[in-house]
């Protein structure tokens, strides 16, 4: 589950981290417990990333259904 923290991330800041954390963990050296703490938290921020992505999708279909109803009344 995310945190109220993870709800207030940009799309970027969410992004920025995420590619840290997998810097991290590709450069190994870590505990086990820490890499399994990176991993949940990766998988954390990517989730922060789908659901920004998801609502740009959203908009921009709607967006573009909108200029076609535009098209058809014209």
């Amino acid at each position: 589950m995310s945190s109220k923290v993870d709800e207030t991330l940009s799309y970027e800041q969410a992004r920025d981290e995420l590619i840290e954390v997998v810097r991290r963990l590709e450069a190994g050296g870590s505990t086990l417990e820490e890499s399994l703490a990176l991993w949940e938290r990766g998988e954390e921020l990517a989730k922060v990333c789908r659901r920004w992505l998801e609502g740009a999708r959203e908009r921009l279909d709607a967006a573009l259904a909108e200029d076609g109803e535009e098209e058809e009344g014209e």
